[in-house]
């Protein structure tokens, strides 16, 4: 499969590359479908990265422990689980991985989700590369919330599958459940390059919860990211948090001149920015009462 017939055409002849006009309009032309879908808005793509680009991803899966391993055996949390850091993995890994928290790789996320100003994390935690053995299993939940280290508000998650020739008779399909946990409306074989993108609500509840029958040397293979948001930070009190420019005091009077335009200017944008966040403020409260 070439570059052009992936979902995403992400360009291989000089790393990774995708230009991010495209990336949205592409993720963009899949946001009615994503935010309708049932039981919680989420898309499953087949075909997602160049056949190219997953091949060589797989080819350079660590099979061999990593300094910074996780392995679960918790039970129903998570059984005979491994996750990976990118930052333990070879050179064209961690590329990769670069290219998902890029700018390109967020763009088409926000296109698809609807959701603006979304943030990667730099340091995948609980993300990376996942890996489960035979038996292993992942009861169903709705993800962490918040970040705590970042402080940000978890809001996305993307899966990659990287598992060829995947049986029907190994099991390990996602599962995604209905808010009350009445029922499972979709699952989703994990399958060679399939994507499954799906917003982290409070009430998201998927995994794969019956212990995998793979054979001893067939692990189910999978690579999780995970985006985030900032909450808006207001500005009550209408002091400036744009750029400060000052002048020496040996600066001449055109230089002092032009610091003081920025400062005028500077006091401006903090002021239609306070009318701003009370307008949006007023609205919010208005929407409540409604």
């Amino acid at each position: 499969m070439s570059a052009s017939e992936a979902v995403l055409p992400i360009r291989l002849d000089q790393g990774f590359s995708l230009d991010e006009d495209t990336a949205f309009q592409l993720g963009q032309a899949r946001m009615d479908a994503y935010a309708f879908a049932e039981p919680f808005a989420h898309a499953v793509m087949d075909h997602f990265l160049p056949e190219a680009m997953t091949e060589s991803l797989l080819a350079h899966f660590p099979a061999d422990p990593k300094q910074h391993d996780k392995v679960y055996e918790k039970g129903y949390g998570g059984t005979h689980k491994r996750q990976i850091s990118p930052y333990d993995c070879d050179a064209h890994l961690r590329a990769a991985f670069a290219f998902f928290n890029s700018a390109q790789f967020v763009r088409f996320i926000e296109g698809i989700t609807n959701i603006e100003g979304l943030i990667p994390d730099p340091y995948f935690a609980g993300g990376g590369l996942h890996e489960t053995s035979s038996g292993g299993l992942l009861g169903i939940h709705a993800d962490f919330q918040v970040n705590e280290g970042l402080q940000l508000f978890r809001r996305v998650n993307v899966l990659i599958y990287l598992n060829k020739d995947w049986q029907e008779a190994y099991g390990g399909k996602l599962e995604l459940w209905d808010k009350a946990m009445t029922h499972k409306v979709v699952e989703v074989a994990p399958v060679f390059n399939r994507c499954v993108i799906f917003n982290t609500d409070a009430d998201s509840f998927h995994g794969h919860p019956d212990p995998l029958t793979t054979p001893a040397h067939i692990t189910r293979k999978s690579i999780a990211l995970y985006y985030y948001k900032a909450q808006p930070i207001q500005n009550q009190t209408g002091e400036s948090r744009h750029t400060l420019y000052v002048a020496r005091p040996h600066d001449d009077d055109k230089t002092k001149a032009d610091v003081e335009k920025l400062r005028k200017k500077r006091d401006k944008r903090a002021k239609k920015q306070q009318a701003d966040d009370q307008l949006s403020f007023f609205t919010r409260i208005k929407a409540w009462f409604k």
